[in-house]
């Protein structure tokens, strides 16, 4: 657990596609803390910095764009169905996202000794992160809307959209190991309400 005994970590995960980004903005917008781990890995991979060099001398520069930052989708087409391949990126970037995330949870319990911090992490069970969090919401949606937002979002295709979602620990599991669920496919409003209720109860806890 890395935060103050006053202040609560709550880890916000999900499939791919689910909504999980969209309740980061809504517990935001309500005065939580957010570290989403996507802006960390885009920071610690930008160019010349050692992941990047990393990366490049394992995966060579065919995952590179013109100006020399990583192409995000050429890259998810090496490692995604190679599970090898997504073990030895993964091994690159998060223990360097985990670093900065306590970096960044550290300064936010110094400015706010109480502070409610949402911790928006895609592979928190993967990567062994809900061992460092206080609580853990899950964020879910049919299999159908996953591949529908995916094709919509990242433009790729219906085998390229199963792929991706496959290479995430099934919901179902992650919804047996988390202390919150909340449903993506819900109307914005009802959404809305259920992340204040919640924000209420970890107010409450920190």
């Amino acid at each position: 657990m890395l935060c103050s005994a006053a202040m609560i970590l709550v880890g916000l995960t999900g499939g791919v596609a689910t909504g999980k980004s969209t309740v980061a903005k809504m517990f935001k917008r309500r005065g939580a803390v957010v570290i989403d781990a996507d802006e960390l890995a885009r920071e610690v991979v930008k160019p010349d910095k050692p992941a990047w060099r990393q990366i490049v001398k394992m995966f060579g520069k065919t995952v590179l764009n013109p100006d020399r930052t990583l192409n995000r989708r050429e890259l998810g087409a090496v490692v995604f169905g190679n599970r090898t391949k997504l073990r030895q990126l993964e091994q690159i970037i998060h223990p360097r996202v985990a670093r900065e995330q306590a970096r960044r949870t550290r300064q936010a319990a110094r400015t706010d000794p109480a502070a409610v911090i949402i911790y928006d992490v895609p592979l928190l069970f993967e990567a062994g992160i809900d061992k460092r969090v206080d609580k853990i919401i899950v964020v879910t949606a049919d299999r159908k809307t996953q591949i529908a937002r995916l094709r919509k979002r990242n433009g790729l295709s219906q085998a390229e959209a199963i792929r991706r979602i496959n290479c995430q620990m099934p919901l179902a599991k992650k919804i047996q190991r988390a202390d919150h669920v909340l449903n993506g496919t819900v109307s914005r409003p009802s959404l809305r309400q259920q992340v204040g209720q919640l924000l209420k109860i970890f107010r409450l806890l920190a």
